[in-house]
């Protein structure tokens, strides 16, 4: 199993972008929560997500085309590099989310940007203290976080069996013990 550190030194290698950056620790947390609340491996969760763009800011038309290399190079079992590329299903991969780790790294993935979004637009600028109806108000908006996917939010949420508005809870709950690291701690 490889370290953290290796990891961030692998996403370092291939990306310089700190709003990147900030976006993967996001879903390295989100995915480290649901893992906790799983009973399943949160180091190994969290990696995935925090890898889960190895390769989109050099290749963002082509998008995981180069992941599944990167990420074998760096000695990755095919698992891991599988549910990278499910992260990505009906977006630019065939790879369907199947196991409960691709599934939450699919639903949350774009989530987490449009939470940030949301809470950026608050007198606080702060995920500390956002909740999911906040959120939902925006939901809505079209030209609101337009570049977010909300249907593969709603079909991520849907594939888990968990309705959108505690999806939601939980990924703010997930995003909060970061708030700083991905730059929405805010005026909190």
């Amino acid at each position: 199993m490889h370290t953290r550190d290796e990891a961030i030194a692998l996403w370092r290698a291939n990306n310089d972008d700190e709003a990147l950056f900030r976006h993967a620790l996001a879903v390295e947390a989100v995915m480290r929560h649901f893992a906790a609340k799983a009973g399943e491996e949160i180091e190994y969760w969290g990696i995935v997500g925090l890898l889960h763009d190895i390769d989109y800011q050099r290749h963002p038309e082509e998008h995981l085309k180069y992941a599944r290399p990167i990420l074998a190079a760096a000695g990755y079992p095919e698992a891991f590099i599988r549910a990278v590329e499910s992260h990505g299903w009906t977006i630019c991969t065939d790879v369907e989310p199947v196991s409960h780790m691709e599934k939450v790294l699919f639903a949350t993935d774009e989530l987490t940007g449009f939470i940030g979004a949301a809470a950026l637009v608050r007198p606080s600028k702060s995920v500390l203290n956002i909740e999911a109806r906040s959120v939902k108000k925006k939901w809505g908006t079209a030209a609101f976080a337009a570049k977010v996917r909300r249907d593969i939010i709603e079909l991520g949420a849907e594939r888990l069996g968990i309705g959108l508005d505690d999806m939601i809870s939980e990924t703010i709950l997930a995003m909060r013990p970061v708030a700083a690291e991905i730059g929405l701690k805010g005026s909190l």
